[in-house]
């Protein structure tokens, strides 16, 4: 698939995902927020509310369940967790939520399968 296939359907399946974690009960705060270069820190694809609790979402579409769950590396959880950790220290509002970090996996043909608490940070 070309880049800009692949972007779209990266595009598709947050919004996607967006969806589905709303059907969940869940708001939107933040799509796509991002944290300027040079910072180590990356993007946070969904940041969403329920309650008192703040989740930070990382969408990955890959031709299969597996795969994607694979993509979701260390180095990965490492730019979305410095970007939480940015996005909290500006919004001062959602600092005394519980916060954690969740994934939605997506493929072809599959339903989004959302994981709860997919990783801890330290």
């Amino acid at each position: 698939m070309a880049t800009g296939s692949n972007y779209a359907r990266g595009h598709f399946a947050e919004k996607a995902a967006m969806l589905w974690l709303m059907l969940k009960g869940w708001w939107p705060v933040a799509l796509n927020f991002r944290v300027g270069r040079g910072t180590g820190a990356g993007e946070v694809d969904l940041i969403m509310v329920r309650g008192r609790m703040i989740i930070f979402v990382e969408v990955k579409h890959r031709a299969t369940l597996t795969r994607a769950m694979e993509a979701i590396t260390i180095q990965n959880q490492v730019r979305v967790a410095r970007a939480a950790a940015v996005f909290l220290a500006s919004h001062s509002y959602y600092q005394k939520y519980q916060a954690r970090f969740d994934a939605v996996l997506m493929s072809p043909g599959r339903w989004p399968k959302h994981l709860p608490d997919a990783w801890r940070v330290l």
